[in-house]
């Protein structure tokens, strides 16, 4: 047997019921679609559903998601703490030289090189920054988040219409 011989079993295709052709054999008048009523009509929208708010209206128009509990760090380098004049660097002699903002948490990173000792506290380290300070002699202190052991207080738009 090849492919070319293969083909359903007699008198298990049928043809497909042609209605709406006239009253002589089955689907004359109504064709299937019963006596009056929306289904026997033409023209019901695409997406219509009865009065129902549609879907297409229902879903947000705007790509994405902003997370409210997302953690912003303000980053500092160690090529920024090569430079610095400190030696004990801490958010708050960060804030004071204006490398850090007012509230934001700090971060260090393990971009450039440090050759001298520091006492380095900060609220997170990348692991080439932690190892960078701890070969250069130095210290690292992680601080503990301001809202403590918890996830961070939720913000954002749907927060401040309140």
């Amino acid at each position: 047997m090849k492919i070319h011989d293969l083909q359903p079993p007699a008198g298990s295709t049928r043809p497909r019921r042609r209605v709406g052709r006239g009253i002589a054999g089955k689907g004359g008048k109504t064709a299937g679609r019963g006596t009056k009523g929306q289904g026997a009509r033409n023209n019901i929208k695409p997406g219509f559903e009865g009065g129902q708010l549609p879907l297409t209206q229902r879903v947000p128009k705007l790509k994405g998601f902003k997370n409210p509990f997302r953690v912003e760090y303000t980053v500092v380098n160690l090529d920024t703490l090569e430079a610095f004049d400190s030696a004990v660097v801490s958010p708050d002699t960060l804030r004071t030289a204006g490398l850090a903002h007012k509230h934001g948490l700090v971060k260090v990173l393990g971009r450039g090189e440090l050759s001298r000792a520091l006492t380095v506290s900060a609220h997170a380290f990348s692991a080439s920054a932690a190892e960078a300070i701890r070969v250069a002699g130095g210290t690292v202190e992680v601080l503990p988040p301001p809202w403590g052991g918890r996830r961070p207080p939720a913000k954002g738009n749907a927060l401040t219409n309140r």
